[in-house]
């Protein structure tokens, strides 16, 4: 009868991620660099949307169009997309 063979040596564990705990603010960024705010205009009838504006009353102009090639179509919901940054404090 022969001995099992000995076991493969252990490899040393090392730390798999870092976690850090803290406290995390959210705000709109308003950097200099940052995304601007864009404004655009879904009709809630068919769903068709402007293209985004950085001017809201030109956002809101696309309405106007859209109602008189559809009559019908008289609810519409304004999507805003404003940039947000978050840090740790």
């Amino acid at each position: 009868m022969t001995a099992p063979p000995p076991p493969p040596p252990r490899t040393p564990r090392t730390p798999r991620a870092v976690y850090r705990y803290g406290t995390w603010t959210l705000a709109p960024d308003r950097e200099p660099d940052a995304e601007p705010v864009t404004y655009a205009m879904q009709c809630a009838v068919c769903e068709e949307k402007s293209d985004p504006q950085e001017d809201p009353a030109a956002a809101q102009t696309w309405t106007f169009r859209h109602a008189g090639r559809h009559p019908s179509h008289h609810t519409y919901r304004e999507v805003i997309t404003r940039p947000w940054r978050a840090w740790m404090a």
